[in-house]
């Protein structure tokens, strides 16, 4: 529930009462699980939240049109915001929901792509580009712009949002790439999924680069490969490549200075705001989001 967490706790914070955001971060949590419902058919993941995802319980065509009901399913709140906080305001969230949707259809395209192509020298700008898109729009830009929207009724600039939900979306992202390897039980999902899906993690994209010659073919040659052909003894020469080239420690220092920088962004949007539980959420949160432990 981090998603409609963000929108609430951004509308709190400038005084409105919760009544007036609830119904988009109603929307905001269906969308979410709408999303996911096609990624993990996207990715060929086996499992979310503890169980089989829907695809592997109920075969793609039936979980392919959950996801698609359910996308539908989040316009309803969003139309009944007219009766919340009037026609101006429910219209430029139903603005800003379109342009979240086209980033993260965009960004989810830029990640399938370069499994498709295998491609193997993306930086680091590339891949925090793509999070950007499919991560940061749906799981902390769009929540917070809309919730200051509605808390602000159209006055707060959204854009110092855009720049703190960055920060904080990657920050997130990568602690999920971390706890797809390390996580425990209560994780939920797959552990070395990414792994098997060929993924082009901070993780890998650090190990593609300081890999040597030998073990970079190898790697070109296994991630070339469908998901169902690779083995779990190649998963587990890649997790040593990982462990070898500390890429790991690597990618916490990077969730470390993203949350960093999360949290001056913070400071700079909420310098006029009174204090409030609402504001203290947000002073806190950047530490959570690379603590966490699922």
């Amino acid at each position: 529930m981090m998603r409609p967490s963000l929108c609430i706790a951004a509308s709190r914070m400038f005084g409105t009462p919760l009544h007036d955001a609830l119904r988009t971060a109603v929307a905001i949590e269906i969308l979410h699980n709408a999303l996911l419902i096609h990624d993990d058919i996207e990715d060929g993941s086996e499992q979310r939240r503890g169980r089989p995802t829907l695809h592997r319980l109920h075969g793609v065509p039936l979980a392919l049109n959950a996801g698609d009901m359910l996308t539908l399913s989040a316009l309803r709140p969003l139309l009944d915001n007219r009766g919340t906080v009037g026609d101006r305001l429910a219209f430029k969230i139903f603005e800003e929901t379109e342009q979240m949707a086209r980033e993260c259809a965009e960004g989810q395209a830029i990640e399938l792509g370069w499994r498709r192509d295998n491609a193997m020298g993306i930086s680091d700008a590339d891949y925090l580009e793509m999070v950007l898109k499919k991560t940061c729009w749906l799981g902390t830009i769009y929540p917070m712009r809309v919730g200051a929207l509605i808390g602000s009724r159209g006055e707060a600039d959204l854009d110092r949002f855009t720049r703190f939900g960055f920060f904080l979306g990657a920050a997130f992202q990568i602690q999920d790439d971390l706890l797809n390897l390390i996580a425990d039980e209560h994780y939920g999902k797959e552990l070395d999924g990414d792994l098997f899906e060929g993924k082009r993690t901070l993780l890998l994209i650090h190990a593609l680069r300081e890999c040597d010659g030998a073990e970079r073919t190898a790697l070109s040659e296994m991630l070339s490969r469908p998901r169902e052909q690779r083995s779990r003894r190649q998963v587990r020469w890649l997790r040593s490549l990982i462990d070898r080239y500390g890429c790991s420690d690597y990618a916490r220092r990077v969730a470390h200075e993203m949350a960093g920088a999360a949290v001056h962004e913070f400071s700079l949007l909420a310098n006029d705001l009174p204090e409030s539980r609402d504001k203290e959420f947000f002073a806190q949160i950047s530490n959570w989001v690379v603590e966490r432990n699922a």
